[in-house]
């Protein structure tokens, strides 16, 4: 899985580029204006304050093994939702039937992630067709949602004021988008799918290390009673690990799910129960019983583009993830990082200026396809990201990328700062028939809205959108809140063919770093020949755009600090909590493996 003579053609041809263009260059394609980095966790809280943060945090590190199996496999965040999707498998069940009730199990055992009251994306590759899908079960803004929602005399309020309340609650779409993919997928009744679940809610689920380090974390879900009730003992305390916890509330609402399937969660009484308790916080929002019932699900093309020998398919907007992962990878082919080793200084700084120029286009010109012309083919041009390479220096690190401009990009939208919070989950599965499904799935902060309701959190996701829904020069961005809109995120479930069949499937969590998560594992597999497992267990490294290059805490990237600060990067060393789950398909039988910043495990026959 090495690069062909024509990676090092690139290579030359970028070296050329490197000694001849002036170091003050401006490459076709720049926007020559102040850029708008992302905003930074502490822009929206105390570091040193974790409730205040609210993010998913790191709850330390395990140690995994690559699993291998011949038939299928599948790979997600917990053992028990891991073993949901064997047991479909087991059964003659599809991918997508695995997917589905891992979900389910997720939703009960890893609340603070995803769940019912949340949204996803999933790529399938359909074997049957040879085909790749692309489902969008993003959540959208309700019809009353305007873009000054999250403004307070006209100025932005802070994120936390912003986060943990009923105005922030989007419409779930995760649970529509399951049952069509199901009706076009699915081998197992829809019933049976949620039958682990039911049984995990009813006779009870250990609670996990990470859970209880989340939930000591958050009083913020101490302050909500019915979530209160349900996390936490008499006194607050949040329950010890190994406590066994039921939730029969969430238990009766699969029974209703499974035996109706959609219909009681957006026209029936679960509908009514979830506008009810949005609009009886402190805090209300908008959500209404034709928000619910209007609800339908998206099937998007899939946004593929040619790398080395491979087809590198994802998610389209409204996600920003596979688009700026696949700038990065064709930015990087004109760099010499395959023939580095993954760990040196100069991987390091081309990954993180690649990113760099990625962000920055990111945050321009992403956002829902339905509201805003996004202009993919423009930014996916090869000349295009040739003469962004081209910024790149040997020397001298950039800071702060400028967006590019494009040919085709006509409009110039202002640059969003806005960032999403880590707490997300992603599993994959494939199945005997070549089926592969790669799924990410959202609340979006840790436990996301607090609100809890019919056994289950609702997210807060409208976050997710520009808070201001302007930029510094006052131009308006293309992420702003609009009603029916769909925020943008960085979600990149990836499914990579060759020859027309996979050979990869990935994905993570971790809000906007799940970009370069992404890229940095498929780097480890597709360039540097690692097995899934050893790609996933990589330090992670990269840039927002920044000036900040972040390194993972506790691991060898450190010891490059000195060195990447002397080329003018900003250099700090932090927790990842990832949550990367992937899949390999080769000749001898299915690689899996499982982020051991999580508690997951890949499980195959």
């Amino acid at each position: 899985m090495r690069p062909s003579q024509y990676s090092a053609l690139l290579c030359i041809t970028f070296s050329v580029l490197l000694l001849t263009t002036p170091a003050s260059v401006v490459a076709r394609g720049t926007v020559d204006e102040p850029v708008i980095p992302l905003l930074t966790e502490t822009d929206k809280g105390s570091a040193d304050n974790p409730d205040e943060l609210d993010p998913e945090a790191a709850t330390g590190r395990g140690d995994h093994a690559l699993v291998q199996s011949t038939h299928d496999m599948v790979s997600a965040a917990n053992t028990l939702a891991s073993q949901a999707g064997a047991r479909m498998l087991a059964d003659g069940g599809s991918a997508v039937d695995a997917i589905i009730a891992m979900q389910f199990v997720l939703n009960l055992v890893e609340p603070q992630s995803s769940g019912l009251g949340g949204g996803g994306f999933v790529v399938n590759f359909d074997a049957e067709t040879a085909q790749v899908q692309a489902w969008d079960g993003r959540e959208t803004a309700p019809a009353a949602a305007r873009a000054d929602r999250f403004l307070k005399e006209g100025e932005a309020l802070s994120f936390r004021d912003a986060v943990n309340n009923g105005r922030a609650v989007g419409v779930p779409g995760l649970l529509r988008m399951l049952h069509d993919l199901h009706s076009q997928h699915g081998i197992l009744p829809w019933a049976e799918l949620a039958a682990p679940a039911i049984k995990l809610a009813e006779s009870g689920f250990p609670v996990s290390d990470r859970l209880h380090q989340l939930l000591a974390d958050s009083s913020a879900l101490r302050d909500q009673p019915e979530a209160a009730a349900y996390f936490y003992d008499p006194s607050g305390d949040p329950w010890p690990v190994g406590h066994v916890l039921t939730n029969p509330e969430f238990a009766q609402t699969l029974r209703l799910i499974a035996e109706q399937g959609p219909k009681p969660f957006y026209e029936g009484e679960l509908a009514t129960a979830m506008v009810a308790a949005v609009a009886e916080h402190p805090k209300p929002g908008d959500l209404s019983h034709a928000d619910l019932a209007g609800y339908q699900a998206s099937q998007r093309d899939p946004l593929c583009m040619p790398y080395r020998t491979y087809q590198v398919c994802g998610m389209p907007p409204p996600s920003s993830g596979t688009l700026a992962v696949l700038q990065m990878l064709g930015i990087l082919s004109h760099t010499p990082i395959d023939s580095l080793e993954p760990n040196e200084l100069m991987s390091v700084h081309y990954f993180a200026e690649a990113g760099r120029l990625a962000y920055a286009d990111r945050n321009r010109y992403v956002a829902d396809p339905d509201f805003v012309d996004v202009p993919l083919e423009e930014l996916l041009d090869a000349q295009y990201l040739q003469d962004r390479a081209g910024l790149i220096r040997d020397d001298e690190s950039m800071g702060k990328a400028r967006a590019g401009e494009p040919d085709g990009a006509n409009a110039r939208p202002g640059t969003d700062g806005t960032a999403e919070q880590p707490s997300t989950t992603h599993m994959v599965a494939t199945d005997v028939m070549g089926n592969v499904v790669s799924m990410t799935s959202t609340i979006e902060s840790a436990f996301g809205s607090k609100i809890f309701v019919n056994g289950y959190l609702l997210n807060n996701e409208l976050t997710d959108f520009s808070l201001t829904g302007t930029d510094e020069q006052g131009r308006p961005v293309s992420n702003r809140v609009e009603a029916g809109k769909r925020p943008r995120s960085s979600m990149a479930p990836m499914i990579v063919l060759q020859d027309g069949r996979p050979v990869v499937a990935l994905g993570s969590p971790g809000g906007p770093a799940i970009i370069n998560y992404v890229a940095k594992t498929l780097l480890g597999v597709l360039d540097w020949g690692m097995d899934i497992q050893k790609a996933i267990d990589l330090p992670h490294r990269g840039s927002h755009n920044s000036a900040t290059t972040y390194l993972e805490k506790g691991t060898s990237l450190a010891k490059l600090q000195d060195d990447l600060e002397d080329l003018g990067h900003e250099v700090e060393l932090k927790d990842f909590p990832s949550g990367l789950h992937g899949l390999v398909m080769t000749p001898d039988g299915i690689q899996g493996g499982a982020d051991p910043r999580r508690e997951g495990r890949a499980v195959g026959h």
